[in-house]
């Protein structure tokens, strides 16, 4: 397959599969006897993989050590488990932060809610914040 009808077929660009090749995400393509890449058909799967993997909220970092793992012949399963189970630790710390973070903005804009600019005092620049 030549790099338009990979990325058309996966719904990316080929900017971005010169990318992933380029960070070994993809392993060299082929070439043609005109020098175009050449890729063959399992290359979509691997894209799809890496595509979930994005998805998930993994690095490509991450999802280029994965892709080594099994290059290197063993089930990544267990350090892909690993891996979203770090994730979703993440995710629920930076949920109870957004939650802060709501309460404050929910209190500003209450105070805010009904403007008085002859209270606001020349020295600060406003008092919602």
């Amino acid at each position: 397959m030549k790099i338009g009808q990979v990325a058309e077929t996966t719904g990316t660009t080929t900017k971005t599969l010169r990318f992933y090749e380029a960070e070994g995400l993809l392993p060299p393509a082929g070439r043609t006897a005109s020098g175009y890449r050449d890729y063959s058909e399992d290359i979509v799967g691997r894209i799809a993989f890496i595509h979930r993997g994005q998805a998930a909220g993994l690095t490509l970092a991450q999802i280029r050590q994965i892709l080594k793992i099994r290059e290197l012949g063993q089930t990544p399963c267990s350090h892909v488990r690993d891996l979203l189970g770090q994730r979703l630790t993440e995710l629920d710390a930076q949920i109870t932060e957004l939650l802060a973070l709501r309460e404050t903005i929910s209190q500003l804009s209450a105070q805010a809610a009904e403007p008085e600019p002859e209270a606001c005092p020349a020295d600060e620049v406003c008092r919602y914040l």
